[in-house]
């Protein structure tokens, strides 16, 4: 029988799942095309802030990976926009970008626009670093602008506006945020729970302009923002201006096929639009009822009434949800829910206790709750949603109920026993409203051990997160005594079940030389793997069998295979290595001849003490590097990036060792080395530390009985200081030691795992245990890296030998060839 065609017209969570819910129901019904405008397979969007604040990456958050959509039959458009729907032929209309134009027939369509940021009609909207955040690309403009620029101002107080200052401000930029109304979050608070938030965040550094209004924003001459300016004539500096005030149903596309929109898409109870029933909608892009929803939880009630009428069950009646907010704003528990402004006909309890950061307001009309706000203790959030859903009497318990559900009755103190007081229908998870009945059911039955499985089986704490607590308290209550079995490994992506350790153990127990044999032996549900995977594969093979395993440059990321960074105008960077920072005055005559005959506008002097050249063209990459005549910086790589150093001895009047010499022995031994990450080393030849030793993977100070090593720093975005690691007394010590912590870190770390946190997960403990105490396994370690090290091709001069295809830098190769 001939399928019917479903067409999917935005590829964000709610239209994703839609798809997942039909597909549970109705696995066969459909041939399904999906087209996002992004890059990127399906994400959660409500953890883009996480990854601003550089506690998550993209990866970790992608929910459907690519391979997804293969194992489904889905076919996948990205980086399409759909620019037209013929409701007559029924026909999708999608735009390339490039002037390719991609259609696809439907039987059904579900458009899942979403929404589009609400940008302030001020003069300056449209410059240079004003921005919007609502995808990964805003998000990626903001991390890129934090490392050029120093001050933010963030429009708008809501919890986008709030997040995205949080984010700048830990990735170090000065924030402003600027908000209309007179206290922060107006929507999801009251004013004195609002005010109390503000003076948390201004204790955490970031600056408010309430009640201000946004007049115009400046530009410099180059044309880029450089101030805002208020209706009271004041001004203040920025860099980057973020507009978070707001959002607005993403309906042009609706409207232009002649569906009725009104304050959104119009749809029924059944979610389809009242224009057309073969055409659906749901999501931020839909209006049920007159509202538009903008919290997830809704939008999964939709999706799952809209996957039943697809399915053809015609059950299911999507009737408007009750929402509530339950939040973690930088760090700062918020929950809200119902009318807790209060008023007119209401009676509010009050606690208020702002030195321990503790308020909560309930609001009681006649003998039933109507509204919930809570800063600080929100744990019996959920509890007071539920009487706010069930509509029930709280008159019995009315003395206790500022106390929350652990004082009613006999229960005692919650603690963990909180799992323990929910019953099975009670809902934990509000975002995708998984109930405890059915966690508990999926622990049980499928034998889950970890949150991540709790999450991959039920998607609870999959979204938000803010129920993850409660979660990780329903897996201990339900396994019991087998949760501290529970093992630690987790997957290295969607498309196999095996770990990182797995992964490795197999290569080297079985000998395993190619990506392809790996991904056969592991029995990978994805036979080509995906951008996670396959670059870890790959270092893995070269790290595990140097000189047998072949480099794959396809698995690399694009910038190691282009051997130069990619900037944000699609220039590339070269940063020559220069040993210990040292440098001569032919060196510096060719950089500047090189700057001169290509147009290179940027020459830039990195904290790494290099020469960082700025804006060269993919087509000069090779002269460039020729005319400079200097071995590869690797500044792109996972690999030893510098080695920092003060003058030492040589020239200081307080240097005690010479680390300008002992910095360069270091950087000649060990510069080719590919690791799991980034590694930086640094020398200092005085306990005054001038080259900030103490923040690096590998850190040595010259002290006067020889050297102090240092381990496991981190000068990112979290600076972690090194761990003092032992003394030495030679400079051939200063070599062993240090190559054989890398090659115990190349070998035990995990792809993208700097030192600090291999160390803080294996203990240094172990890893003095296997480099101080056992002295053949230094020695053996120190010689492995020797060996893999030797004859390590310079990709800029040795193209053959690196595996360099050179057709990516002929410009025709740049339209298109490759």
């Amino acid at each position: 029988m001939k399928k019917s065609r479903l067409v999917l017209i935005g590829n964000g969570m709610a239209g994703v799942r839609a798809l997942e819910e039909l597909l549970k129901i109705a696995p066969d019904l459909y041939d399904i095309t999906v087209f996002g405008a992004e890059p990127h397979p399906n994400y959660n969007r409500i953890l883009l802030s996480p990854v601003l604040a550089g506690e998550q990456t993209i990866e970790q958050i992608v929910l459907n990976p690519l391979g997804w959509y293969a194992d489904q039959g889905i076919t996948l458009h990205l980086g399409k926009t759909v620019t037209g729907i013929d409701r007559v032929k029924r026909v999708v209309i999608a735009s390339d970008g490039q002037g390719g134009e991609v259609r696809a027939d439907y039987d059904r369509l579900l458009i899942a626009t979403g929404s589009t940021p609400f940008i302030l009609p001020v003069p300056g909207k449209d410059l240079q670093g004003v921005i919007a955040y609502r995808d990964i690309a805003d998000t990626q403009t903001m991390i890129d602008t934090a490392t050029k620029f120093r001050h933010a101002v963030v429009i708008g107080g809501g919890l986008l506006g709030l997040e995205a200052a949080n984010g700048l401000m830990l990735r170090g930029m000065q924030v402003t945020v600027v908000h209309l109304m007179p206290w922060l979050m107006e929507r999801q608070l009251d004013e004195t729970a609002g005010k109390l938030l503000q003076q948390s965040l201004e204790q955490r550094g970031l600056k408010f302009r309430m009640g201000a209004q946004t007049e115009a924003l400046i530009p410099d001459k180059a044309g880029r923002v450089m101030a805002v300016r208020f209706k009271d004539g004041t001004e203040i500096p920025a860099d980057l201006v973020v507009m978070a005030a707001g959002i607005r149903p993403n309906t042009a596309l609706a409207e232009k096929a002649g569906i009725h929109c009104h304050r959104g898409i119009v749809v029924s109870d059944t979610l389809q639009t009242t224009t057309d029933p073969r055409i659906y909608a749901v999501g931020e892009c839909a209006a049920h009822r007159g509202i538009a929803y903008g919290l997830v939880a809704p939008l999964f009630e939709q999706a799952k009434v809209c996957a039943t009428h697809l399915a053809q069950f015609g059950i299911g009646r999507y009737t408007g949800s009750l929402t509530s907010t339950k939040l973690k704003v930088t760090g700062i528990d918020l929950f809200s829910a119902g009318d807790f402004t209060g008023g007119e006909g209401t009676e509010e309890i009050v606690l208020s206790d702002p030195y321990a950061g503790v308020y909560k307001k309930l609001v009681i009309r006649g003998d039933k709750l109507i509204g919930a706000c809570l800063y600080g203790d929100t744990v019996d959030g959920s509890w007071y949603f539920k009487l706010l859903r069930e509509g029930r009497s709280i008159n019995d318990i009315r003395d206790k109920l500022m106390f929350g559900e652990s004082n009613i009755g006999d229960v005692g103190h919650q603690g963990h026993s909180r799992a323990a007081l929910l019953k099975d229908t009670d809902e934990v998870c509000g975002c995708n409203g998984v109930t405890k009945g059915t966690i508990c059911k999926a622990i049980k039955d499928k034998g889950l051990f970890t949150l991540d499985e709790v999450r991959k089986h039920t998607k609870a704490s999959a979204s938000c997160g803010s129920c993850t607590g409660l979660v990780e308290q329903l897996l201990m209550f339900t396994a019991g005594g087998d949760y501290s079995k529970a093992p630690t490994k987790k997957a290295m992506c969607g498309c196999t079940d095996a770990s990182h350790e797995d992964v490795r153990q197999a290569i080297r127990q079985e000998h395993l030389l190619t990506i392809d044999s790996v991904y056969r032996h592991q029995g990978w549900r994805t036979p080509n793997g995906c951008s996670s995977c396959r670059p870890a594969v790959n270092y893995y093979l070269i790290s595990s069998w140097p000189k047998e395993a072949v480099d794959d440059p396809q698995s690399r990321y694009i910038n190691e295979r282009s051997h130069a960074n990619i900037q944000k105008d699609g220039s590339y960077s070269v940063i020559p290595r220069m040993w210990g920072g040292e440098t001569t005055s032919s060196e510096l005559r060719r950089i500047a001849d090189a700057v001169d005959k290509f147009k290179i506008p940027t020459v830039k002097v990195t904290g790494g003490q290099r020469i960082d050249l700025l804006g060269v063209k993919k087509e000069d990459l090779q002269a460039v590097w020729q005319d400079i005549g200097m071995p590869s910086g690797h500044a792109y790589a996972k690999a030893l990036r510098t080695v920092k150093t003060c003058v030492g001895s040589e020239w200081c009047r307080f240097g005690t060792q010479d680390s300008t010499q002992m910095g360069k022995d270091l950087e000649r031994a060990m510069w080719r080395m590919y690791a799991p990450h980034k590694v930086k080393f640094a020398v200092s030849g005085c306990p005054r530390n001038c080259a900030e030793a103490g923040i690096k993977d590998v850190g040595i100070i010259g002290v006067d009985s020889g050297w102090e090593m240092y381990v496991a720093g981190n000068g990112g975005i979290k600076t972690e200081v090194a761990h003092f690691f032992t003394k030495l007394k030679t400079a051939e010590e200063v070599l062993e030691y240090t190559g054989a912590f890398c090659q115990l870190y190349r070998e035990e770390g995990w792809y993208l795992e700097r030192t600090v946190h291999y160390v803080n997960r294996v203990g240094l403990d172990y890893v003095k245990k296997k480099i101080l105490e056992d002295h053949e396994g230094r020695q053996a370690l120190w010689a492995k890296l020797q060996f893999s090290l030797d004859g390590e091709p310079d990709p800029w001069f040795e193209f053959d030998k690196a595996r360099v295809d050179t057709r990516q830098f002929s410009p025709v190769a740049e339209m298109g060839a490759l």
